[in-house]
């Protein structure tokens, strides 16, 4: 079985949410799986010197454009949120607690949390509004949300965020196949092109 793609994301990052919407079926074409792998920008950004793209002048204006533009071409919806960037520190720690029970819901919460947040405006900072999702995918909503705040689970994400940046990770969303590193959305075409014949 080849090695799974390996997808370095943010929750608040819409370019991860489109890549989300887009790389399953396509790991599936190519006979992959995926392995969702959280990370925060902020810490990253303090690394790399770089910023939230919509805090960026003159740039920040063209990338609110570019991301509805790039969710209508892949036919994805989108909305931007009310209140961006936010937090997705209690999104991270939620989805590496259900990770490490086995859970299979781990995928489904990832899209959930993703939809949430840029398709119906709902603010994943909050651990009311997690719990929430927790309850719609039949998750134990009240042991998701005490996760969220276990010091071995904090642990777990801190030591997520030091391996990506170990990495080369210095945004999202942040792709490895075989090792080979591919940064963001609009590098679709040239994963397809790797998983179908591999190194060009």
């Amino acid at each position: 079985m080849p090695a799974p793609i390996e997808i370095y994301f943010d929750f608040t990052s819409p370019y991860s949410y489109l890549l989300s919407e887009q790389i399953e079926a396509l790991a599936t074409k190519y006979g992959r799986s995926v392995k969702y792998k959280p990370t925060l920008l902020g810490v990253v950004f303090k690394v790399s010197g770089m910023g939230p793209l919509t805090e960026v002048p003159l740039k920040g204006d063209y990338s609110r454009r570019d991301f509805a533009r790039s969710a209508r071409f892949a036919n994805v919806k989108f909305q931007m949120p009310d209140v961006f960037p936010v937090s997705s520190v209690n999104a991270a720690r939620a989805l590496l607690w259900l990770q490490s029970t086995g859970s299979a819901k781990s995928v489904p919460f990832v899209h959930q949390v993703f939809r949430a947040y840029f398709v119906h405006n709902r603010n994943i900072s909050e651990v009311a509004v997690l719990g929430e999702i927790a309850e719609e995918l039949g998750i134990d909503a009240k042991a998701l949300v005490a996760a969220t705040q276990d010091p071995a689970i904090k642990d777990k994400l801190k030591a997520a965020v030091d391996e990506s940046i170990a990495r080369g990770v210095f945004g999202a969303p942040f792709v490895f196949i075989d090792g080979e590193p591919f940064w963001g959305n609009d590098r679709l075409p040239q994963i397809e092109k790797w998983l179908q014949y591999g190194p060009f």
